[in-house]
């Protein structure tokens, strides 16, 4: 079956101007201050600067509020929000997210304000999300939320998304599109992918299958973020190498724990329970990839909403994800730091690696064990802790390995919980242990073959 279709100057001018700028904006890799990034996150940097240390109570009275509020409406139920399908999504939630989110009130304002166990606000624990990872989140969430339309609304992820099917279906069985999401992860922040995956997931674009195994999967770290990691453990010299071994054992595991459970298990249906038909993504005849590409962005562009919709769909995202996701993160982040800092739970889940870790030959394998599962509570204390290990190819190691792993509750994991991609913590960090399965024998390997 043959479907063309003629379209006149403003839908053209729909898809080409906005997507033009959403790919500039997420997308466009741009040396800033030495470190290659992306503007929008030179943008919330730039929002970060401007605030500088009114954020944290910016962040902390969100939190506070959010709780408040949905505790109000717990108790009385207030119409305003009963009426309202968006704010009713937002604050009338399931008990155990209202425990979570009471949590994330406590520790935040207990950490503002210094007060009660130390565990709870040291600079290790409580004070470590709120000062360092908060405002970034803050500022990331307000332009990303606000501007990320651009990407959704107005048919450029139709084009990437028939133009790379023929990848991303046959290698990762994930529609095209997808692809998007990792080059933001992976150019700029793994929150911007995981917001755009969230997003999409809820406008049934993605399956329950496809958005978990994208957000735990492709919402990798950034460039710069891998650079901060090598640095840590004194092999910058190394970069090149360091994150070649770091996206070939990417590209390693994003092949194999898809295939594994818990992702296999995942249905593929949508978040309203609908069933992906197969053979929907073929092109038809008449066309090519390229132009039936053209086509379906077009189409999109032509039944897109004027700007003041659009300015609405970011707004709702911000909101959405500044005020459902910044205390799920305060609270599942300072209970996995306070669990790595003051219990050696994580020191002994790391035991077990410690004869896989002789069998590849890995230098000081008892210390680097300690390293390994301490990554699901922050991925930055693996390369902190590898600091007081000597041999250079065992650092080199826990740095790759600390960013393959992907999934930490400082931030990926909360952030994944906190949105409505359907994944769980158990889930996390089963994919979490996978994933340093799959990924240490790759890291060793190259790592052998450098030193």
């Amino acid at each position: 079956m043959s479907i063309k279709k003629s379209h006149n100057l403003q839908t053209i001018l729909t898809f080409i101007v906005p997507s033009l700028i959403g790919l500039l904006l997420f997308i466009t890799p741009i040396n800033f201050q030495g470190n290659i990034t992306i503007p929008i996150a030179i943008v919330a940097k730039a929002l970060q600067s401007l605030l500088g240390d009114s954020l944290t109570l910016i962040v902390t009275c969100i939190v506070v509020f959010t709780a408040t509020i949905t505790l109000l409406h717990k108790l009385f139920k207030f119409n305003f929000i009963k009426k309202s399908p968006f704010f009713n999504g937002l604050i009338d939630i399931s008990p155990v997210w209202f425990v979570i989110r009471l949590l994330g009130a406590l520790f935040i304002t207990l950490t503002y304000l210094t007060i009660g166990p130390e565990m709870i606000f040291s600079g290790n624990t409580g004070a470590l999300v709120l000062n360092d990872l908060l405002p970034v989140l803050f500022c990331v969430f307000i332009f990303a939320g606000l501007l990320l339309p651009l990407l959704l609304n107005f048919g450029l992820l139709e084009l990437f998304g028939t133009l790379l099917t023929k990848v991303m279906r046959p290698v990762f069985n994930l529609p095209g599109r997808s692809a998007i999401d990792c080059m933001a992860s992976w150019l700029g922040d793994g929150s911007v992918g995981i917001l755009m995956t969230s997003k999409q997931y809820e406008a049934k674009f993605y399956t329950q299958r496809e958005a978990a195994v994208i957000g735990t999967t492709f919402s990798a770290v950034s460039i710069t973020f891998s650079l901060v990691v090598i640095s840590q453990v004194q092999l910058e010299h190394l970069f090149l190498p360091f994150y070649l071994a770091v996206c070939l054992a990417g590209i390693v595991a994003a092949v194999i724990v898809p295939k594994l459970p818990p992702l296999r298990g995942k249905k593929d249906i949508y978040i309203d329970g609908s069933v992906r038909i197969k053979n929907s993504e073929l092109t038809p005849k008449g066309h090519n990839v390229f132009s039936w590409g053209i086509e379906q962005a077009l189409l999109k562009a032509s039944n897109s909403t004027d700007f003041k919709n659009t300015f609405k769909d970011g707004l709702k995202n911000v909101i959405d994800m500044v005020f459902g996701v910044l205390p799920v993160v305060m609270a599942m982040g300072t209970i996995a730091l306070i669990i790595a800092e003051y219990t050696p739970i994580f020191g002994y889940l790391g035991y077990p690696f410690i004869p896989l870790l002789e069998l590849l030959q890995i230098p000081e394998a008892e210390a680097a064990s300690q390293t390994i599962v301490v990554g699901f509570a922050d991925m930055f204390i693996p390369s902190i802790l590898a600091t007081s290990i000597e041999s250079d190819m065992t650092r080199f190691i826990i740095a790759a390995m600390s960013v393959t792993q992907l999934i930490y509750m400082s931030e990926v994991g909360a952030l994944l919980l906190g949105s409505k991609i359907p994944v769980n913590i158990a889930e996390l960090f089963v994919i979490f242990i996978l994933r340093t399965l799959v990924t240490l024998p790759v890291i060793t390997g190259i790592a052998h073959l450098i030193f």
